[in-house]
């Protein structure tokens, strides 16, 4: 009965009138403004290669000032989760 089929999207062949193929290239193209100066953007590769390319980005990043407020932040977070789970600290100390 059509319960389980998903629907296709309709496809057209629409061009614009008064494009003419500029320099900008296609305009329908979504692209980010920083895409040509990372590594981490692109096609779908696994797990491994994602967080190489993730941790090379972090190293070569000229920004310590931001890589440091990052791990500040993630540290914080980390605690915050660790009190909202009821963890106890003491382990870590005599």
């Amino acid at each position: 009965m059509g319960i389980f089929k998903t629907r296709k999207n309709k496809k057209f062949s629409y061009t614009p009138r008064y494009f003419n193929g500029g320099e900008e290239g296609n305009p329908f193209e979504i692209k980010h403004r920083f895409d040509e100066y990372r590594k981490t953007v692109g096609g779908n590769t696994n797990l491994k290669t994602k967080l190489i390319n993730a941790l090379d980005d972090l190293k070569h990043n000229q920004d310590k000032d931001a890589n440091r407020r990052i791990l500040i932040i993630v540290a914080i977070l980390v605690l915050i989760f660790l009190f909202i789970i009821d963890f106890d600290l003491s382990i870590f100390f005599k």
